[in-house]
């Protein structure tokens, strides 16, 4: 479904994504990890075409994203419609909620299809109702944002970006906003939309999380691939010492122990 060839980016000269390349294969989901500053989020506002990367090409479901290969070998760049046309197939949800504050929790989800896909009210209705049923909170459609706990709010987000019936979903930190005792909430909807075989590219520091729902692993630092494969094997037993040094901690918290000793 994804795939990233040798792509860079720079700001400022400073140099954040250097020949990145991995692929996600149609119903799986990858996890991106890395410290703060190693390319992560950069790389899921790429494949939301919310940054222009410098040099490389991504595909989704087997066409070129951002332009498109000329004739006599030049890159096109796609107009800021037809960007806007294929981000309509890519959801992502942020590490804040962005909710419309003014709209209620249905007004939220209904907005996508109603604004964007032109669908009739009804239908629109209907699409917002049956997801904030899978999200669990379609007991809050009247209610306003800020009457809704932070884990309430991300699953209402998560719904609104379904709304849009995306190919892809990207989740960007999608918890580091939470309150503890509000992550497993929202990381539970997570797992059921893998069970559904939607395609996820999630950056995350919720180990247990990444262990649970990730096919692969994708470990970056200094905006390169250092280390990726299945999660039972990089994550326990990790093969480079970038990969050994970022999960030290996570060991010394515990949070990996349990998994070490299931294997």
């Amino acid at each position: 479904m994804i795939s990233v060839r040798n792509i860079t980016k720079s700001f400022g000269g400073v140099e954040v994504l250097q020949g990145l390349s991995f692929d996600v294969p149609r119903g799986k989901t990858a996890v991106l990890l890395g410290r703060s500053g190693s390319g992560k989020s950069t790389m899921l506002r790429c494949l939301n075409l919310l940054e222009h990367w410098d040099s490389g090409e991504i595909e989704v479901d087997g066409r070129s994203l951002g332009g498109e290969r000329l004739a006599d070998g030049k890159w096109r760049r796609w107009s800021s419609r037809e960007q806007a046309q294929a981000r309509q197939h890519i959801g992502m949800v942020f590490q804040q909620f962005n909710l419309f504050p003014h709209m209620t929790v249905l007004q939220n989800v209904m907005c996508g299809p109603r604004k964007i896909l032109k669908k009739g009210v009804e239908e629109s209705r209907t699409i917002a109702m049956n997801l904030l049923e899978q999200v669990g909170l379609a007991d809050k459609k009247d209610q306003y944002p800020v009457f809704l706990s932070g884990g309430q709010q991300q699953r209402v987000a998560i719904a609104r970006a379904l709304a849009m019936r995306p190919q892809v979903l990207l989740l960007d930190e999608i918890t580091s906003a939470l309150d503890p005792e509000l992550v497993g909430e929202v990381l539970e909807v997570v797992r059921d939309l893998k069970r559904e075989g939607l395609t996820m590219v999630c950056v995350t520091h919720e180990m247990h999380f990444a262990h649970d729902v990730a096919d692969e692993v994708i470990f970056l630092e200094g905006g390169r691939v250092v280390e990726q494969g299945d999660p039972r094997e990089v994550l326990v037993r990790p093969s480079t010492e970038q990969l050994k040094r970022f999960l030290a901690r996570f060991h010394a918290q515990g949070v990996m122990a349990g998994k070490e000793a299931s294997l």
